[in-house]
């Protein structure tokens, strides 16, 4: 069996521009370098989880409708065992060469990845816009030194949302509150993404579309 192939950045492309832990909001400036030509690469996945030089580019999808988000515990089939009966409030995962489409442009190819995700793990029936609200860092653990995250606010037109992969269990909405409530058995990205929605709300309400966001 092929070994997987997943897409990453080297580390100093972030630092570059300035190092980070937590959210940062200052999208274009960050996207700009990490999807410059000859930035992002494929490499080795095992080689890419023991090596802190290289940030793999993780899309981190979350979902609202109606003042709720959608959220979900991972079971015991989640790709990521550290993260195995953590709360989430982020779909996504690893972009593949599979999504390598060449003739669309580093960025739709990754937009492009972005819906693939997202369609391997739930059934969305119902319109959605896709806003990219920040970037998110944290090497406080070994999962997130080695990761960095693109944060996607998808605003549903409902809550018609099915689950599609089996490590997606307990899935439904809540509202922040509800959110805050069970906090401590988040994995770490959502309670950072948690704490940081007030202000990822107010950024969707006045940012273009993802599509337009690569088109600049």
């Amino acid at each position: 069996m092929a070994e997987e192939q997943v897409l990453v950045v080297e580390r100093r492309v972030v630092e570059e521009i300035g190092s980070f832990n937590g959210l940062n909001f200052d999208v274009g400036r960050y996207l700009g370098a990490i999807f410059a030509p000859g930035a992002p690469r494929f490499m080795p996945r095992a080689a890419a989880e023991k090596n802190p030089d290289y940030k793999q580019l993780i899309p981190y999808i979350i979902m609202t409708h109606d003042g709720k988000y959608l959220t979900y515990v991972r079971g015991k089939r989640a790709g990521e065992t550290r993260l195995v009966d953590n709360r989430s409030i982020g779909i996504g995962g690893h972009i593949n060469p599979v999504d390598d489409m060449g003739l669309l442009g580093i960025g739709n190819t990754y937009l492009e990845a972005v819906r693939r995700e997202a369609e391997e793990e739930v059934a969305i029936g119902c319109g959605h816009t896709d806003r990219i609200v920040a970037l998110l860092n944290d090497d406080s653990n070994d999962v997130g030194k080695v990761h960095l995250g693109i944060v996607h606010y998808w605003s549903l037109d409902s809550s018609e949302v099915q689950r599609r992969e089996q490590m997606i269990t307990q899935m439904s909405f809540m509202t922040v509150e509800q959110l805050r409530g069970v906090r401590e058995t988040m994995e770490t990205w959502s309670q950072i993404c948690l704490d940081g929605l007030k202000e990822m709300a107010a950024r969707a309400g006045e940012l273009g579309t993802a599509e337009g966001l690569f088109e600049q």
